[in-house]
């Protein structure tokens, strides 16, 4: 009976929406909550009030709902408006890092631009950018009928061109979601696996050379199986390793909420790369395993979205968005449990960043948009409202 229940619930189109609209604002309001938690210690020592981090974070939730409900909205002509122009876009942002004075590093990755009352990050809007580029065109390419098209030469060299801007600023973690972002759309749009198959060779090839040439990232590489060596856990295994303590502390149910040991100075980043450890050791196994199931939740309904889209862009753009939110919150939990090296990306929706999220709630605004022009959902939305 609840199998029946579930195959009847997940049946309904209409109910993808509202999975969608929930996993997303749950993530969001858990985010500002344990936003709060974990940077409060930084807060205060930083700028004298353990609110002022999650204060900013909810300003930039207080922004986005209402942008990401009016790109809901938007006709698909403006959407491949700005699809048309968006790898120019992305070039644009990512160039302003270059002018001397406006760009800003932060832990050696030069990928922030100061503007005085808060930084931006080009990189976060490059993202969703390149997919709605790579998205129209492979829609013009299918609504064309050019089926000999090669769709790597068609997307593939825009993608390399942002890869490399975002490379320049030693950002490799965003490099690494750019790069299965465009590996994931490829395979979206029925390229061959053998050619996919080389592709992601060459990929590991130039991942592998990035890390062998720069000692950091080499030490970031090795040190993550064994963070707890004595030799690296004072250097570089401090973080992977305090990340780790404090998810094995915090057991079933963790040790309540604003009881982390390890952001008091010990787990560096516990507000952004970090956060699912604390999440972990404040409301443990509970706590973690609630984050994943929603993150599930949001992936899968955002991909049952994308495979009822008539309209190619749509369904190529939503894929592309699931792609992205799946690799990114794969790499930074990965990262926080030590099954990866540390790559320093945020957990969408989560993670404290302005920028992160106010991309993130717009592409979910434009999935929201995608399931809203299905006609069976908004048949049972009127058929609701009119009852």
């Amino acid at each position: 009976m609840a199998n029946k229940t579930a195959s009847t619930f997940l049946a309904k189109p209409v109910n993808h929406l509202y999975m969608l609209l929930v996993s997303a604002g749950a993530l969001t309001f858990l985010g500002l909550i344990m936003v709060f938690s974990a940077s409060s210690i930084t807060a205060i020592d930083n700028q004298g009030s353990a609110a002022s981090i999650v204060i900013r974070q909810l300003l930039f939730v207080a922004v986005s709902i209402p942008l990401a409900a009016y790109l809901s909205k938007l006709p698909i002509i403006r959407w491949e408006i700005i699809g048309r122009v968006g790898l120019v876009i992305s070039i644009g942002l990512l160039g302003l890092l270059f002018i001397p004075g406006l760009g800003k590093t932060v832990n050696g990755n030069t990928n922030w631009i100061n503007l005085k009352f808060f930084d931006v990050q080009p990189s976060e809007f490059a993202k969703l950018l390149m997919i709605l580029w790579a998205s129209y065109l492979l829609a013009r390419k299918e609504k064309s009928g050019r089926h000999s098209t090669n769709v790597v030469k068609l997307i593939a060299p825009g993608f390399l061109i942002i890869m490399a801007m975002i490379m320049y600023g030693r950002d490799l973690g965003t490099t690494s979601v750019v790069a299965a972002i465009l590996a994931g759309l490829l395979f979206v749009s029925g390229i061959q696996l053998r050619i996919l198959g080389w592709i992601t060779a060459a990929g590991a090839l130039a991942l592998a050379f990035l890390i062998a040439t720069s000692g950091y990232r080499a030490q970031r590489f090795l040190v993550f199986l064994n963070p707890f060596a004595p030799e690296d856990y004072k250097n570089i295994g401090w973080q992977p390793a305090h990340s780790l303590l404090g998810l094995a502390t915090g057991g079933l149910f963790g040790v309540g909420l604003g009881g982390s040991r390890q952001k008091w100075g010990n787990l560096p980043e516990a507000h952004t790369d970090f956060i699912f450890s604390v999440i972990g050791e404040e409301l443990g196994l509970v706590g973690t395993l609630t984050v994943l199931i929603l993150m599930a939740v949001l992936i899968y309904s955002i991909f049952r979205i994308a495979l009822r889209a008539q309209d190619p862009m749509v369904r190529y753009a939503c894929a592309g968005i699931g792609i992205w939110i799946t690799v990114q919150a794969f790499l930074n939990i990965g990262s926080a449990t030590s099954v990866l090296p540390v790559v320093g990306v945020t957990l969408p929706l989560v993670s404290y960043g302005g920028s992160a999220l106010v991309v993130t709630l717009c592409a979910i605004g434009f999935v929201a948009g995608a399931a809203l022009r299905d006609p069976a959902v908004r048949k049972e939305i009127v058929k609701k409202k009119s009852k």
